[in-house]
């Protein structure tokens, strides 16, 4: 299993293709930002102090939700390239169970989506602090890298209960495509989720990856806000219009996103296994017939 998954882990980066184009999603939330919202954002939220600063850490906690869904999804397309080639066969003829085999490209995804964002973080704090003065704490570090951990199992997860359903390439490349361009509106990155209406909002907040941005925003931003406002109704505003914390009724705590995030976590390679099983039983049953 772990030598399957070092392979993974070898044939991406060594396709500085795949390497592009799977950061590409997030880029596009970065770049569009930086040259067409940033400033009507700032401008939206002039009165505020440090109004540039906060949409920048806004900006970042969208995008590394946004890089760890497609980075992922780019990485488990390779398991259908395999399929395709035949290469998924000969895997099956050794020791290991389908659902290792399974496992181990979720592996090598999740590693792969936990550097990648790392790499984005890095690239998008660089260009702030050139242009902007951008710091983060040093102790902020910790929690960002335990999350950007998290988020990468997350999208591994959810991203393989629809990969485990395609065989055929092009339809990989297709949904690849479709997933990369629709994950920034997914989790609010490109509009704030108060702009949007209430049927978009919903969509949103039914989007495990809404809830990884929505932590990475108050992990950077937490501090900055409340000195701003303070804890009235101007801070309950914000966080609400800004999709900095998710509203069911009230708006969630880190400790309620976090839980969103386990349970849907758990529940997805809960699916996973009983659809392994599913596939075990059929191939079973298709072999006695």
């Amino acid at each position: 299993m772990l030598a399957l998954c070092q392979r993974n882990l070898m044939l991406y980066f060594k396709n500085k293709t795949s390497v592009f184009f799977s950061l590409f999603g997030a880029m596009i939330s970065f770049i569009l930002f930086v040259v067409f919202l940033k400033h009507s954002m700032v401008q939206e939220w002039h009165h505020m102090p440090n109004a540039t600063i906060m949409m920048d850490l806004w900006l970042i906690g969208g995008t590394l939700s946004v890089t760890a869904i497609t980075t992922t999804l780019t990485t488990l397309g390779r398991m259908v390239i395999d399929e395709s080639k035949g290469v998924l066969k000969d895997f099956y003829l050794t020791d290991a169970s389908p659902f290792k085999i399974k496992i181990s490209y979720m592996l090598s995804a999740a590693i792969i989506g936990f550097i990648m964002q790392l790499v984005m973080l890095v690239v998008m704090l660089g260009y702030f602090a050139l242009v902007d003065g951008l710091a983060i704490p040093w102790p902020k570090t910790v929690q960002l890298v335990v999350l950007a951990i998290a988020s990468s199992l997350l999208a591994v997860a959810i991203n393989m209960i629809i990969v485990q359903f395609v065989h055929r390439i092009e339809t990989m490349s297709a949904i690849d495509s479709v997933i990369s361009a629709a994950a920034g509106f997914l989790v609010g990155t490109y509009i704030p989720i108060g702009a949007l209406p209430n049927f978009a909002q919903t969509i949103i907040k039914f989007t495990p990856g809404a809830y990884v941005a929505s932590l990475y925003r108050q992990i950077m931003m937490n501090d900055k806000i409340h000195s701003v406002f303070g804890s009235g109704q101007a801070l309950h505003y914000f966080n609400k219009e800004m999709g900095i914390q998710l509203d069911w009724n009230h708006l969630l705590t880190m400790n309620q996103s976090y839980a969103v995030i386990g349970y849907t976590l758990l529940g997805s390679i809960l699916l996973i296994f009983v659809t392994e099983l599913v596939k075990k039983h059929q191939s079973a049953v298709t072999t006695i017939g």
